[in-house]
């Protein structure tokens, strides 16, 4: 056993916070998480750092904001020269990979032919010279990762190393996959083809993963501890998990949320209301659902979550199979939310809701971890600096400047407060949309401003409220804590900002 922790980090792609049974969900069935939970520590209040999947990712990475990283949005690749945490755990010896979903990387057409994208969907798929960093052009190491087997997309339209997997496993379906990656629309529907089981994307990820597992016991990395970064792109939309798993859920049992109705006076909303009167991105943007899609979607959506659940069974059987449970760290979460009915609305975008802001998370450090809830506020962007400080990485070979919290201290006792507040980057730009808000989660109240309105926000009591039905922004009884709030969020946002580059002399 090496003296040095494993890590095995679990991340999927668009799984709210409530859907997990060990949440208190009462009909999504996740056994493996929930035994994961109650052998580690699950948080009730992790936020994102940015509720969009690449800011998001490339926070983890990095642990810095997106102001600092650059990546505000979607569509703008991860620089290059950043220094990532993989960097730091290759040079303190260990052995890092990526399986699945990365997302440093565009996935969608440039505006500009010369750009380039190793995680490219198209590019996957056609023959491309050397120019193009995709098949045996794949850059290495990978912002790091010393092996990276990727896929780019989503459900049933994905290319990257899956396709290569899915060329040898059944051309059939691999020429099929090659035809829906051509037309973006695909990308963006709800639904898409039918995948058998034994070929879809998480079935991929799991088999990798193991795969990787069982090279490492074989000792093909020698006595270096890993890193292993473990991605499913489920549940996010199109949605078409394994038939079986479909049957598991049927939509006519599935609740609307409480907040459902609400869509009404949303658009009265000053600054949602336009985007529902006329949104700027149909297909993939927040805009009004109905009752029965709603249903349809959500019964998806916990069908291809149970699915990756069972899939992180299989890992975290193998992990323990080969000899490594009691020296790996697991933790599991998700890049971001979706919205799934609350307000009546469907995807995420800029909103102050808490669909897209909080995420689950579970961490499992052997010898420090006992099974515990903490109601800790946490955020994404602590992440990287506590893996560090978990695996006794001393601070001067971190990442220069990282600006999340070391969440140790709570990891040993989950009753112990190390934020007051979160503090949450949101620029989204998407078709002619270009919009940027910024959001302050504190322990009682949480508040979103908009830029341009300055007159206008949105600020929810988080006890007495958890449904997010009631603004209290205009209201004179809450003038003196908005104050506040906006104070504190103005406060938090100077500390963000970034500071590079830096002086090279003194005047």
């Amino acid at each position: 056993m090496n003296e040095k922790l494993n890590v095995l980090f679990l991340i999927t792609d668009a799984q709210r916070a409530d859907h997990l049974g060990c949440a208190g969900n009462p009909i999504i069935k996740t056994p493996n998480l929930d035994r994961l939970a109650k052998e580690g520590i699950r948080f009730t209040n992790h936020f994102c750092t940015n509720p969009i999947c690449m800011p998001n990712r490339a926070t983890l990475a990095t642990g810095v904001y997106p102001n600092v990283h650059g990546v505000r949005s979607n569509g703008i690749n991860l620089r290059q020269n950043i220094p990532t945490i993989i960097q730091t755990l290759n040079k303190r010896g260990w052995y890092t990979a990526a399986i699945g979903k990365i997302h440093h990387q565009y996935w969608l057409g440039p505006f500009r032919h010369k750009s380039r994208s190793a995680e490219s969907i198209t590019d996957w798929t056609i023959k491309r010279d050397k120019s193009y960093p995709v098949r045996e052009n794949f850059p290495l190491p990978y912002y790091g990762y010393q092996e990276a087997e990727v896929v780019s997309g989503n459900g049933s339209v994905c290319s990257g190393h899956y396709l290569q997997w899915l060329e040898e496993k059944s051309p059939e379906q691999a020429n099929r996959m090659k035809q829906r990656v051509q037309n973006y629309d695909n990308l963006f529907s709800l639904f898409c083809d039918d995948i058998p089981e034994e070929l879809y994307n998480t079935t991929y990820v799991k088999e990798r993963t193991i795969a990787f597992i069982e090279r490492y016991a074989n000792g093909d990395y020698g006595n270096k501890p890993f890193y292993l970064h473990c991605s499913f792109p489920d549940p996010h939309y199109p949605l078409y998990p394994p038939r079986q798993y479909q049957d598991m859920y049927k939509p006519d049992k599935v609740k609307l949320p409480p907040s459902f109705a609400d869509i009404r006076n949303l658009y009265n909303h000053k600054f949602l209301g336009p985007h529902l009167k006329n949104p700027p991105f149909k297909k993939a943007f927040l805009r009004e659902s109905s009752e029965k899609e709603v249903r349809k979607i959500t019964a998806l959506t916990y069908a291809a979550v149970s699915y990756v659940d069972y899939s992180i069974g299989q890992i975290l059987a193998a992990l323990d199979k080969l000899g490594y449970s009691d020296n790996t760290i697991v933790v599991f979460m998700s890049d971001h939310g979706d919205l799934m009915g609350d307000h009546g609305l469907l995807f995420k975008g800029p909103c102050p809701f808490n669909g897209v802001l909080q995420l689950p998370l579970i961490w499992k450090v052997p010898g420090l971890t006992k099974p515990a809830v903490s109601n800790s506020l946490v955020s994404s962007i602590d992440y990287p600096k506590t893996i560090l400080n978990t695996l006794n990485i001393p601070e001067r070979h971190h990442p220069p400047d990282m600006q999340g919290f070391d969440i140790t201290s709570i990891l040993g006792n989950p009753n112990t407060k190390v934020r007051d507040c979160i503090f949450i980057e949101n620029d989204e730009e998407i078709g002619p949309l270009e919009a940027r808000l910024r959001h302050l989660i504190a322990e009682n109240y949480k508040l979103t401003i908009y830029e341009g309105m300055s007159d206008y926000g949105d600020m929810y009591d988080r006890k007495n409220d958890p449904n997010e039905l009631d603004n209290l922004w205009f209201k004179q009884d809450f003038k003196n804590e908005r104050f506040k709030l906006v104070n504190k969020l103005l406060h938090e946002a100077i500390k963000a900002q970034t500071k590079i580059p830096k002086r090279i002399a003194a005047t």
